[in-house]
């Protein structure tokens, strides 16, 4: 007896793909935007080496770049949630981007007055336009195509932020280094002539075209976004603000809640690791400035290498069990990274970034998983998570600091890790499809 082949039906095609091919051209901007905010995000990293310089600052003091960015993010990613909800996604990009283009644009006053608080408020305005760029990006892509195939599709267009990422420090290595690496004698000798001040001045003037371009080319992305059709998803509501009733709906998700903290500490431990890879680097194997940057290059550019490999990977191993793995591998690479600190400590570190590449897009999927219309709401609270940035990174300054070691500031990261493998490890399995 022969039973009858089940009809393959365009909807049934559909319903098992991994994008419909109607919605091609906004997955192509939307994904577009993941490479453009890794830029910013990453050419900090530079900047933190070049403020200790160009305005002669702590590492401590440095490290707050990073909480003037990640600050950005956690103040603005509740409001952009309550924006795109009432106004859609399209309203989150344009928004997003415009902020995104003025901060930059911000650069240049700033440099004119030689200004460390200005730059932190430029960087403070870049971050508020990502918030509303990684609120409405993250979401929109998960809910583009079909439910089964959402944590693949979101590793899948994460997987263009490295390649931004590695843009940024290519970019900031380049015009934003001089590579003039003053030793102690020649400051003495600057400063006894007058010059020390118009040496800063210059270094700091590096940092404006960078940031123009970059500000020109969000304004254009932003004109793109605003002349193409985009599609309304089912899932988002856009309503008035919401009631009680929805936040308590929001909180009683304990996977929710879970995933919160978990990106809060995947964050510090991201940002922390790339923010002062380049003092680690110069601190135990004596490199420029220079070469460092382009070793940090080589930390992104595995990380880029982790989102494509894992991407494809989910298709037979579940997510949350892929995290799982990678987490207790960083725990471990990091332990080598601390005590075995030189060469082989700093290849340590550099491979942390192909295991921690699934991590964000992953914890996201994770924790927006059967929200139904509070999905873009949960996940303006997991992008507020971004704040672990803020606040781990100034934490690994002050421990490299007062431990006079740059090596034991990376503890941080490690414990980021082991709550993330917890985390995972605990995590419910969706099932999946190729």
């Amino acid at each position: 007896m022969h039973l009858p082949l089940p009809v393959e039906t365009a909807e049934n095609r559909e319903s098992s793909s991994f994008l419909p091919k109607r919605q091609m051209r906004p997955f192509i901007l939307v994904t577009g935007l993941f490479f453009l905010w890794g830029v910013p995000n990453n050419l900090n990293d530079v900047l933190i080496r070049q403020f200790m310089k160009s305005f002669a600052i702590s590492r401590f003091q440095a490290g707050l770049v990073q909480s003037a960015f990640y600050l950005g993010y956690f103040l603005l990613a509740l409001p952009a949630g309550l924006l795109i909800k009432r106004h859609g996604y399209k309203s989150g990009f344009i928004t997003g981007l415009l902020c995104f283009g003025l901060g930059c644009m911000l650069f240049w006053p700033a440099a004119m007055t030689s200004s460390y608080t200005f730059f932190l408020s430029a960087l403070f305005i870049v971050a508020s336009g990502l918030a509303f760029l990684e609120t409405a990006a993250n979401p929109f892509i998960a809910q583009l195509g079909p439910a089964a195939s959402a944590e693949r599709r979101l590793n899948f267009s994460q997987a263009f932020n490295p390649i931004g990422a590695i843009s940024g420090v290519l970019i900031g290595t380049r015009f934003i280094f001089s590579g003039i690496e003053l030793t102690p004698p020649q400051k003495a000798s600057m400063l006894s002539s007058g010059t020390y001040v118009a040496y800063l001045h210059h270094e700091t003037q590096r940092v404006v075209t960078p940031y123009l371009v970059l500000g020109i080319i969000a304004l254009a992305w932003a004109t793109l976004i605003a002349i193409t059709h985009f599609p309304r998803i089912p899932r988002v509501i856009e309503a008035a603000a919401p009631s009680s009733g929805s936040w308590k709906r929001l909180f009683r998700h304990r996977l929710l809640l879970y995933a919160i903290a978990a990106q809060f500490f995947y964050v510090g431990a991201q940002v922390g690791t790339w923010s002062y890879f380049i003092p680690y680097a110069q601190e135990y194997t004596h490199v420029s400035e220079r070469t460092a940057g382009l070793l940090l290059t080589g930390t992104l550019v595995a990380f880029g290498i982790g989102r494509f490999g894992s991407a494809y990977i989910m298709q037979w191993l579940a997510p949350a069990k892929l995290m799982t793995a990678y987490a207790i591998l960083n725990v471990l690479l990091l332990a080598i990274g601390i005590f075995a600190s030189g060469w082989y400590g700093l290849f340590a570190i550099l491979m942390t970034s192909f295991f921690m590449s699934i991590m964000y897009p992953t914890i996201f999927a994770i924790g927006i998983r059967d929200m139904g219309e509070e999905t873009n709401l949960a996940g303006s609270l997991i992008v507020m998570a971004i704040l672990g940035g803020a606040i781990l990174t100034p934490v690994m300054g002050l421990i490299s600091e007062y431990s006079h070691s740059m090596a034991a500031a990376y503890l941080v990261p490690a414990v980021c890790y082991l709550v993330i493998a917890a985390f995972s490890s605990r995590t419910p399995t969706a099932e999946t499809t190729a």
